[in-house]
């Protein structure tokens, strides 16, 4: 019994003092956050609102590389996958240089997301909090995985989805458990906080959700492996981009200039501005039935080039724009709702490139609601299977094989 006792004890001040810790991570990447993607809204605005901002691209490329001359770790959101793998450094300056690169990208018409600033300021403010308050080893990593779920939590405002994101994104096959409580108390306390300083979460309305049957069954399956197909082709573009920018430009001053001049030429022979930024009145338009055909080809090249030269944002939004689009596009052809086409395409894709098929499900129903869901189930489940070991993320390990009850243990293709 005194045992038992001690047990409880043990487990309630557990209890309590996650709920100080994560409860304070949630309250500060609430308020950092929020302001963060109320800047990428007000600098979007600017630029859509002054044109002219595009030609700056080359300057806040330039500017981009003389602030990260600041970091001697190249931080990135696979230094931030390896402090949990690992416990590597996570540095804290990673913050204020990944949202001062994201917003100088955004202004100036650069074509990326945001949730790669909001998992490394999230990462580098809860590991730095971790080692100020003296954590061990583990608890330090939970922290870290603390941090990005608040971050994405506080800029996408779905917290079941940020939770489950940092505890299945580390290791493909195996989660995270023990950080469900800190993840979850630091994500719904993050979507609170950021909905307080005005950041607003985003939610779309599915416009016609056919009855599911057998042949709408079918449908899905053949279109979830044509999205993992679309998923392994960008994650082939963004990192042979990279790859090939390294390699023939290795200064780099030079080469963020060498992607930054394309983004302008490309976006005055296109006569758009839909492909900059996020593309977020893009993904509305999709999910409403309406898009290019071409368009998400068009804005994998952008982001390619975007984030291969060196500007800073995230791969995640961009995922949803080609989802959106490609999904919409094949509802089209297929004459299968294009609305629900584009939000399958949506969580597929996110699938696809994150491997995390838990996250991309519950990623689902927060954006469109639970209407859809054996649609959202088949599209997540069939393209987690067929998207291979590609991935946005080389840090990422794949524990276990999404075929076979095995132990691989081994890193994602680039």
């Amino acid at each position: 019994m005194k045992k038992y006792l001690g047990t409880c004890l043990e487990r309630g001040w557990l209890l309590i003092r996650w709920l100080l810790i994560a409860g304070l991570t949630g309250i500060l990447l609430g308020i950092l956050g929020g302001l963060f993607g109320c800047c990428i809204s007000l600098v979007t605005a600017f630029r859509g609102a002054h044109p002219f901002m595009l030609y700056l691209l080359p300057i806040a490329g330039l500017l981009i590389v003389a602030l990260y001359r600041l970091d001697p770790y190249k931080s990135s959101t696979n230094v931030v996958l390896e402090g949990v793998s690992s416990d590597s450094y996570v540095p804290l300056r990673m913050a204020p240089l990944i949202t001062a690169a994201t917003v100088l990208t955004h202004a100036c018409g650069g074509s990326a997301g945001r949730e790669g600033a909001a998992l490394q300021l999230g990462g580098s403010i809860g590991g730095t909090l971790g080692r100020v308050l003296k954590l061990d080893e583990y608890d330090r990593k939970l922290m870290i995985m603390c941090g990005m779920s608040a971050g994405f939590s506080a800029l996408f405002g779905t917290p079941l989805t940020a939770t489950v994101f940092s505890m299945e994104v580390i290791s493909v096959g195996i989660m995270q458990y023990a950080a469900i409580v800190p993840c979850a108390l630091a994500s719904l306390m993050a979507a609170a906080v950021a909905g307080l300083v005005g950041a607003e979460g985003e939610h779309f309305t599915i416009v016609n959700i056919p009855e599911f049957t057998l042949q709408s069954a079918g449908f899905v399956i053949l279109f979830a492996v044509a999205c993992a197909a679309v998923s392994i082709l960008f994650c082939l573009i963004l990192h042979k981009t990279e790859h090939l920018y390294h390699k023939y430009i290795p200064n780099e001053w030079l080469r963020v200039i060498a992607g930054a001049l394309p983004i302008i030429l490309m976006t005055a022979l296109l006569g758009t501005t839909d492909y900059l930024g996020t593309g977020m009145g893009v993904i509305e338009r999709a999910v409403e039935g309406e898009t290019v055909a071409a368009a998400f080809l068009i804005k994998m090249v952008f982001t390619a080039v975007t984030l291969g030269c060196g500007f800073k944002g995230g791969e995640i939004v961009p995922t949803l724009f080609v989802g959106a689009t490609f999904g919409c596009l094949i509802g089209q052809i297929f004459g299968f709702s294009p609305s629900l086409a584009a939000a399958c395409g949506m969580a597929a894709l996110f699938c696809g490139v994150t491997n995390c098929p838990l996250a991309s499900l519950f990623l689902s129903f927060e954006l469109f609601g639970f209407e859809a869901m054996p649609y959202f189930l088949l599209a997540v489940a069939v393209s987690y299977m067929e998207s291979g070991y590609f991935g946005l993320y080389h840090s990422q390990k794949i524990l276990y094989s999404k075929t076979k009850l095995q132990f691989i243990n081994r890193r994602t293709r680039e």
